[in-house]
């Protein structure tokens, strides 16, 4: 059997805090050989990540007990437990390379992104001050941008963030290392963009021998990708062998409920709620079956956008979304969704077209017109880490839109941020916590309370569960579900995962190059599409839902 090149015995990590120590991992064993794949699974906070980053000494203050063993290319053992800062940075980037989950967070705000990826081929030795610019264009290019010229003479705000992301992975491999450490590399990215990319990972994986330590919260990337799972719960590997194995025959029920959580492609529809009841019914009417609305809540007509420099965002979208319906906008990072999203949300000014709301044209609103309207419209953003204050209590966040408005006084607007916390299942400490004390899936219901505080008819939601892992996301799916069920709000709904799409929008939109190609009921849409770039969308999709489907024909090392 192949030596392996990666080897972790009773690893513990425990972080330190003011008030002792919290264990992250309890006690771990793993073994990764050159050219094989092995996929981290569980849920946000089960160590994952801590896992990952422990192999190149990349920590937080914790103390670290047991060991992992880096077989250098020469064949020297390293355990970068007890190794000196000096030899991790050695083995950092020629060694093994890091894919960062958070690109924004990992990128120089200041500096180009091609300069960026030319310095690390300059560090690694791969490219000298003439022929690294070049060198990086290639790198992007590899990593799957559509114009890595323009990519690399761009700052990183200037960037979507799935195109950030495949910086981050030009970056990684810029050194040409042996072992890539990928943390959840795929989670920004839309299903044709992650296909290429995990296509180009495959092809290095099989020239150069790669072996890869994937992190992520999508099953069925682990699926099609992986050749072995290892299935962490609160610090321990639960359940670890071959992905159909595991995937398709799991024994732990942890396992077995993180694959029933995962979203489908199937028919079904676990968590969609049907438009079923008017807004005076909520208040308390006889329940009856509404009728199709004259005017709809929103529509949009001919909207289009072109920002400074000629680039064409947005050309000539016509859509509608009614009172308590979802509606669903996919397509591949830069084809239009967020601007479309702003500009119906007055955060961007259309260059054409108009935004009608409640039968009235908003286009043009300015002032305190077009303050009254943003109460109406909220927004729940992909990140809510970057989107709450992290100075300001739970508490403080919720009701910021009340004290915004001149809603209630300070122990009204109190009485609400519970009433809404209790809303969406956060217990009632929450309220007195900082958003950096919290999970993402708890931060991320937070933003749903922020954004329910003024009763909006209108939720944007950007990317809400992106970043979340599947059990996670399915919770707040569901929540989405009972808050429309309940209170007839409308939801435009913007992401890059079909299966997600799926299972909580009635109807969709998908949009390419600024354009919507093709619109209809989500069922007839994902049953028949009529378009040949949504049949490549839904042909790109990995494997999901329950019937996860094995990894590739490909021989494990």
């Amino acid at each position: 059997m192949t030596t392996p090149l990666l080897s972790v015995r009773g690893l513990r990590v425990a972080y330190r805090t003011r008030t002792g120590t919290r264990p992250a991992v309890r006690g771990i064993s793993l073994d990764l050989r050159p050219g094989e794949v092995l996929a981290l699974v569980g849920e946000s906070g089960s160590g994952k990540s801590t896992t990952a980053h422990t192999v190149v000494g990349l920590l937080p203050p914790a103390e670290v007990s047991g060991s992992i063993t880096l077989f250098r290319r020469d064949g020297a053992p390293v355990d970068t437990v007890t190794a000196s800062e000096a030899d991790l940075r050695a083995l950092r980037g020629g060694e093994v390379g890091l894919i960062p989950q958070d690109p924004m967070a990992s990128l120089n705000p200041v500096q180009r992104v091609g300069a960026q990826v030319a310095e690390a081929l300059r560090i690694h030795g791969h490219a000298d001050r003439r022929t690294a610019p070049a060198a990086a264009v290639a790198l992007l290019a590899d990593a799957g941008l559509p114009d890595p010229g323009g990519a690399a003479r761009a700052h990183p705000h200037e960037l979507s963030g799935g195109m950030r992301q495949r910086a981050l992975v030009a970056m990684a491999l810029a050194g040409r290392p042996r072992l890539l450490i990928a943390d959840e590399p795929t989670s920004a990215l839309d299903v044709t963009v992650q296909r290429r990319l995990l296509d180009h990972l495959e092809r290095l994986r099989a020239e150069q021998g790669l072996a890869m330590l994937l992190i992520t919260h999508d099953l069925g990337v682990a699926a099609d990708r992986a050749h072995r799972v290892a299935v962490m719960s609160e610090g321990r590997v639960v359940e670890e062998g071959p992905a159909e194995k595991v995937l398709t025959s799991p024994e732990h029920p942890y396992t077995r409920a993180l694959i029933d959580a995962a979203p489908g492609l199937g028919p079904a529809h676990p968590v969609l709620a049907r438009p079923s009841r008017s807004p005076a019914e909520v208040r308390g009417r006889a329940p009856r079956e509404p009728a199709v609305p004259a005017t709809p809540l929103v529509r949009v007509k001919g909207l289009a956008k072109t920002f400074p420099g000629g680039r064409r965002a947005v050309d000539g979208v016509d859509f509608h979304i009614g009172r308590g319906e979802t509606y669903a906008l996919v397509g591949e990072s830069g084809s239009g969704k967020t601007t479309t999203a702003r500009m119906l949300l007055r955060l961007t000014r259309p260059t054409g077209g108009t935004v009608e709301f409640d039968g009235t044209d908003v286009t043009g609103l300015r002032g305190a017109a077009l303050r009254r309207l943003r109460r109406r419209m909220q927004i729940v953003y992909q990140d809510p880490y970057s989107s709450l204050d992290p100075r300001m209590s739970v508490a403080e966040t919720v009701a910021e839109p009340l004290r915004a408005f001149g809603e209630g006084d300070r122990r009204q607007r109190r009485a609400r941020a519970a009433a809404l916390l209790d809303r969406v299942a956060l217990p009632a400490d929450t309220a007195d916590r900082r958003p950096g004390e919290l999970s993402g899936g708890q931060r991320q219901r937070v933003a749903i309370a922020r954004a329910l505080a003024l009763n909006p008819d209108l939720v944007v939601c950007d990317e809400p569960v992106s970043a979340l892992d599947v059990r996670v996301q399915a919770q707040i799916l569901r929540l989405l579900a009972e808050l429309q069920r309940e209170l007839s709000v409308s939801y435009l709904f913007i992401s890059h995962d079909l299966a997600v799409v799926r299972q909580i929008a009635h109807r969709v939109g998908v949009m390419r190059g600024g354009v919507l190609v093709e619109e209809g009921d989500t069922g007839a849409l994902f049953e028949a599409p009529a378009d040949e770039y949504t049949r490549e969308l839904l042909a790109a999709v990995p494997g999901s839902g329950a019937a996860l489907r094995p990894a590739r024909d490909r021989v494990a090392p």
